[in-house]
């Protein structure tokens, strides 16, 4: 097993959305490694976040990764939209479109990283023919939609994409997102994930938490 480092996304769905700049500022200074944007859309999920323009607010508050979630579908007519406000990686998931191979195409076509997204339901075999295409394969452990759920213990899958990754010979980050706390972390790096996405879990106590509850993460 290949993979990288332990990397932690906090997803600022769970941030105090009033002081929004102040959180990511917040969570990049407690060690953050990618800031993670779940947009939704209240239709290819059931609720809306927040658009480009929310995303360009707080590109100037931190140099980390924008970590570009898109739940939204059709995906294509917006990716250029997220790529000016900032987003370094965008994900599209496999049914937020027609032509997945067109969405990633569209989403490089920019400069910058992508990535696709798997639900609980949605099996690895979908991507093995673009997995040439691909920085990042999301896994959701979740049902997407929401914070604060519980987590799926999806780690075949989990084992599977990693074995998908190593015989593709290409560094690709897999990434897990969904009821992600130190006990689920340690058992999705154990399966192969390197990346991991985390609200709740990062959020919780406060501003001068966040740095204990992201190392908390890396197992």
């Amino acid at each position: 097993m290949s993979q990288q480092p332990v990397r932690i996304a906090p997803s600022i769905l769970s941030a105090d959305f009033s002081r929004l700049g102040e959180e990511v500022a917040a969570i990049d200074k407690a060690g953050a490694d990618y800031i993670h944007i779940d947009v939704m859309d209240g239709h290819f999920v059931p609720n809306l976040t927040f658009g480009p323009p929310v995303i360009k607010s707080i590109r100037n508050v931190s140099n980390k990764i924008f970590d570009v979630h898109l739940m939204i579908a059709p995906v294509d007519p917006l990716i250029e939209d997220f790529v000016k406000a900032g987003a370094n990686i965008i994900t599209a998931h496999v049914e937020a479109g027609p032509h997945l191979h067109r969405t990633l195409q569209t989403i490089k076509s920019h400069g910058i990283k992508a990535g696709v997204s798997l639900n609980p339901a949605t099996p690895i075999e979908s991507i093995r023919q673009v997995i040439d295409m691909l920085d990042l394969i999301l896994i959701m452990t979740v049902n997407p939609g929401f914070g604060g759920q519980s987590f799926i213990p999806l780690l075949d899958k989990i084992r599977d994409a990693r074995a998908m990754i190593d015989a593709s010979g290409r560094t690709i980050d897999l990434e897990i997102d969904g009821g992600i706390n130190p006990q689920t972390a340690k058992d999705c790096i154990n399966a192969g994930a390197d990346l991991l996405v985390a609200g709740t879990a990062v959020f919780k106590d406060g501003p001068e938490h966040y740095a204990r509850n992201i190392q908390a993460l890396r197992g």
